[in-house]
């Protein structure tokens, strides 16, 4: 799937501070077996991960960064 033709999504999204941090641990933490388990092939699964790869980032730049 080519997905760099595609046009983006912009999600807003409001969070308690506590519920942010939760959220970068969670998504720090998930590991390829696991987001691969979630998906029905590994197509799926690497889109699933691009998709948590930009959530981190938003996360970061927002100061939910979890070393």
């Amino acid at each position: 799937m080519d997905t760099m033709s595609e046009p983006t999504v912009d999600l807003d999204l409001s969070l308690f501070p506590k519920a942010a941090w939760a959220l970068a641990e969670f998504v720090k933490r998930l590991q390829w077996a696991q987001i691969r388990a979630c998906a029905v092939d590994d197509e799926e699964a690497d889109l699933m991960k691009q998709a948590l790869v930009q959530l981190q980032k938003v996360l970061n730049q927002k100061g939910f960064s979890p070393r």
